[in-house]
């Protein structure tokens, strides 16, 4: 979709008197989307999932980006403690079970505000995965939800080149060769061959529940 066509799109929400919402984890991919929504004009809520196990860095980006963008954003937590996220062995389930990880703190948080909300955009982009590439720029999602992917047909140049026109800043660790950022422990530095491969490394999972569990 171009800006005009998402713009477009978010009227044609707003004039529905639907109540939106986007979730961003707040990477550098992540900020153009964030512009973009930001000069539509509609309101939009910003979510960013707080799972405990971000970087530093990625904390205080989100902190600068909210102050550049002038965004209210609420940060999403998991109810359930960090005591009680541990295997019987004492591990946590992001190195045991890490799909039950993202249950806790990613799927299972954000539950009651898909229950709240008719329309809950998100930045994937189709290139970034296999599952991704068979996604829709809407689809239907748990609770009578309507997901929104906007920017799912935009290239990594389409982003970069949007991001240089807006001057807009690249999360801290792009230079250290971090390019698909989430949790820390799931993460480790930019695979050439494969920009998914930096997340799980070694384990059994490619995608984050998020989009394979609450997407119909």
């Amino acid at each position: 979709m171009t800006i005009t066509e998402i713009h477009q799109q978010l009227k044609r929400y707003q004039k529905e008197r639907k109540k939106l919402f986007v979730t961003s984890s707040f990477q550098t991919h992540s900020i153009p989307l964030l512009h973009i929504l930001k000069t539509s004009g509609v309101e939009i809520d910003v979510l960013f999932i707080n799972t405990g196990f971000h970087f530093p860095e990625t904390v205080a980006f989100k902190d600068e980006i909210s102050k550049l963008l002038n965004l209210k954003v609420m940060d999403v937590r998991s109810q359930v403690p960090k005591s009680l996220q541990k295997d019987e062995e004492g591990h946590f389930y992001f190195a045991s079970d890490a799909d039950y990880c993202c249950y806790l703190n990613k799927i299972q948080p954000l539950e009651p505000y898909l229950m709240q909300y008719d329309v809950w955009i998100n930045g994937v982009r189709a290139g970034q995965s296999m599952t991704r590439k068979k996604m829709k720029t809407e689809q239907k999602a748990p609770f009578h939800t309507l997901r929104f992917h906007p920017i799912l047909d935009w290239t990594s140049k389409q982003i970069y080149e949007y991001r240089k026109q807006f001057n807009l800043p690249e999360h801290p660790l792009d230079q250290q060769g971090y390019v698909s950022i989430g949790c820390a422990p799931c993460t480790r530095k930019f695979d050439v061959n494969d920009e998914r491969s930096a997340r799980w490394f070694g384990q059994n999972k490619t995608e984050c529940g998020l989009h394979k569990d609450l997407i119909k």
